[in-house]
């Protein structure tokens, strides 16, 4: 029996619950397919803090480092916000992605038929989008600060302290994420839509310079162009016309959470954070720690469960497990198994969480 060491890191707020989850789906699935797992758990985001100061200790980097996959619950809270900036649960994430080189964040947005009316927007009938999204570029990693004091300006009045936030891109980061927006988008069906700020923003314009210039050798794949705030509209206007879009660090961070309430509930969407060949991939819900809910047994466990498929999928090529996973979740939902956030018919079966992770393991 082939064993696979994943790191897991179950974070805050609702991020154990969801974790462990998927830590037992994973389990049921590879007992089921002959493969087993060495589970160590680590410390990252406000937990960590609360530990040891940081939210990144170099211990859970090394850990990370060593295992063949990375499986993260969530990090955050209203708990922390008045940490000092550097110092935030969030900048855990950011080490992560950083520290084990993951610069290609995939987060696939499906519609599932059963979750039909749970869309908050009418009459959906299907959705498959693929957003890939740049990881360790763009403005969340550009110079940033504060100006030290108040500033006179030539008119007599006085200015504030100014804050900043810089959005840089190389041509070698823009190369390498649309590279794999072109890729994904050969295996799928074949649509590649740029998403920038190309009139406004000169790092956006650069995007279309480099995707222009890459697109005819791609001739199989076509390649369209969206300002963003039109794409947040089209989102909501004709999601089913999307196929793969491929955008910047923060425009894949916004939109991403956008394509994923069309589909019912963000609770719902898994994503992937990938790097070089042989690099261990993280593996993550899009959702956040939803303090508010966490221990109340309200937190939906599938974004996170099939999370754990991509795992499987792309990092350990354990292609039967995933499909069994994925097809148990579509029966646990066509059998009416709800969370209260997909809940939509008085006669959907509500679950908690461990109601839906059980559900989801007899499916298998």
């Amino acid at each position: 029996m082939k064993t696979y060491k994943i790191a897991v890191i179950p974070g805050d707020g609702i991020g154990p619950e969801v974790t462990f989850s998927a830590v037992a789906v994973l389990k049921a699935a590879g007992e089921r397919e002959g493969i087993a797992f060495e589970f160590t758990e680590c410390d990252a985001g406000g937990c960590a803090i609360d530990k040891y100061g940081i939210p990144l200790p170099e211990a859970t980097l090394d850990t990370c480092r060593a295992s063949d996959a990375v499986l993260l619950g969530a990090v955050g809270g209203p708990r922390w916000d008045s940490v000092e900036p550097s110092l935030r649960p969030e900048r855990a994430l950011l080490g992560l992605r950083a520290g084990l080189g993951l610069y290609s964040n995939l987060r696939p947005a499906l519609m599932f038929k059963e979750l039909a009316s749970a869309s908050p927007v009418k009459n959906v009938e299907s959705m498959d989008i693929l957003i890939v999204r740049e990881l360790t570029g763009g403005i969340y990693f550009g110079k940033h600060g504060r100006s030290d004091s108040a500033e006179v300006l030539s008119d007599g009045t006085v200015k504030g302290v100014t804050a900043y936030d810089t959005e840089e891109y190389s041509t070698a980061e823009i190369t390498r994420i649309l590279k794999e927006g072109f890729r994904y988008a050969q295996g799928r069906n074949k649509k590649l839509t740029l998403v920038d700020k190309a009139n406004v923003l000169e790092s956006s314009r650069l995007w279309r310079e480099i995707a222009s210039s890459m697109a005819p050798s791609y001739p199989d794949v076509e390649l369209d162009y969206l300002y963003v705030d039109n794409c947040s509209m089209q989102l909501i206007h004709r999601p089913s016309s999307f196929d793969v879009i491929v955008t910047s660090n923060m425009f894949g961070d916004i939109l991403s959470d956008e394509a994923g309430m069309i589909t019912g509930s963000i609770g719902m969407l898994p994503s992937a954070s990938l790097g070089a060949p042989g690099t261990p991939g993280m593996y993550e819900p899009v959702h956040g720690s939803a303090p508010d809910i966490a221990g109340t047994g309200k937190a939906n466990p599938l974004a996170t469960i099939l999370s754990a498929s991509m795992l499987l999928r792309w990092s350990l090529g354990e292609t039967a497990a995933s499909d069994r996973i994925e097809k148990a979740v579509r029966s646990a939902l066509a059998d009416g198994f709800r969370t209260c956030d997909i809940a939509s018919s008085e006669s959907d079966k509500i679950v908690d969480t461990d109601g839906m992770t059980a559900a989801v393991i007899q499916m298998l």
